[in-house]
């Protein structure tokens, strides 16, 4: 039976959260949102795809991130030309002390903590399929022998959304790997003049270290003690099956707009980032409101739209809602409804 979290637990795991924010604020300006979403799927234990237009500061945050957490940190800078044993590593031939050549493995830069693999769609498919294993079963085989990497492990992907020359698309199987897929947007006025402002002084990052290995892994054991109601569980099963067209219980957007719905790999990733997320803000339950925050960083890149989503100009956030809005009210929401809807309350809400 899993034990209860206790209250110097939770102002322990809420304060060390507030530390991180707080460091990483002194390299990151803005970018509240995707911050909170790549901090919760690190301590969920999760791999998370950032998707934005170039310079809006994606790499400089995963760095950050590895000075934050004080852990290892490699970079792959994805090309065309990149083969899968620039990723993995490989065996090569050495000599010994007596001159006899032998098999010696040369790990690649896999063999971290924090693997920043950018612009991952630029490498071909078949250098793409060499993070498969090592984002699922942490681990990397190479000429039949299985290694197993050190924890805690992560993949943060960057991708350009908008330039597709020379690009190659992510498989779905890669793409339900990554626990979050969040989009990084256009800073504000003030924060561009906070942005401009800063790299006027220095282009290096100033965070410094507010949690280790131990202690992120002590925190991923905690969150995993939080309780889920039945019902709230319920819920939970209940929106990754809507998404699913020929389902049971389909939502009716589902059924106009999605080609294919969500894996169970995105109801494990649901609970567990909302287990995370409850700490976050002090409470000891998981709430619907945790989920329904979840749904769209969980979601989106689970699911796949049809052709009458992309002629009435869908998008997958909107078709997410619409399920959403269907599950508590009974009733579909339509593109226009969505339009003049109250906007949600975001991840770095309570």
């Amino acid at each position: 039976m899993a034990k209860n979290v206790s209250e110097k637990e939770l102002l322990n795991f809420k304060e060390k959260c507030e530390n991180i924010f707080a460091q990483i604020e002194k390299d990151v300006i803005g970018q509240k949102e995707v911050v909170y979403g790549t901090v919760i799927a690190m301590i969920a234990g999760g791999n998370v795809l950032l998707e934005g237009v170039p310079g809006v500061g994606k790499t400089r945050l995963v760095r950050s991130l590895g000075r934050v957490f004080d852990l290892p940190f490699a970079r792959i800078q994805f090309t065309p030309d990149l083969m899968p044993a620039d990723v993995t590593g490989t065996n090569i031939i050495v000599k010994d002390e007596k001159g006899n050549s032998k098999f010696s493995f040369q790990p690649g830069p896999v063999f971290s903590s924090i693997i920043l693999a950018d612009e991952i769609n630029r490498a071909t498919p078949k250098t793409q399929s060499a993070l498969l294993e090592a984002m699922q079963e942490h681990t990397v085989t190479v000429m039949g022998v299985s290694r197993k990497l050190d924890e805690p492990f992560f993949v943060l992907a960057t991708q350009n959304p908008i330039e597709q020359d020379g690009t190659y698309p992510l498989p779905e199987a890669q793409m339900d790997r990554f626990m979050f897929k969040l989009l990084v947007s256009y800073p504000n006025k003030a924060e561009l003049r906070d942005i401009v402002n800063m790299t006027q002084k220095t282009m290096a990052e100033t965070a410094d270290a507010a949690c280790n290995a131990k202690e992120l892994l002590e925190m991923r054991e905690i969150a995993k003690t939080i309780p889920v109601a039945n019902d709230v569980l319920d819920y939970a099963m209940d929106l990754v099956i809507a998404t699913q067209p020929e389902s049971e219980k389909p939502a009716k957007a589902s059924v106009k707009y999605l080609r294919y719905g969500a894996s169970p790999r995105a109801a494990q990733a649901l609970i567990t980032a909302a287990k995370v997320r409850a700490l976050m803000n002090g409470r000891y339950n998981v709430s619907y409101e945790d989920l329904n925050t979840l749904a769209l960083p969980v979601l989106r890149h689970r699911i796949k739209l049809n052709f009458d989503a992309i002629t009435e100009h869908v998008s997958t956030d909107d078709v997410i809602q619409m399920i959403i809005k269907e599950l508590n009210t009974g009733s579909s929401e339509t593109v226009e409804e969505k339009k003049e809807s109250k906007p949600r309350k975001g991840l770095f809400g309570k």
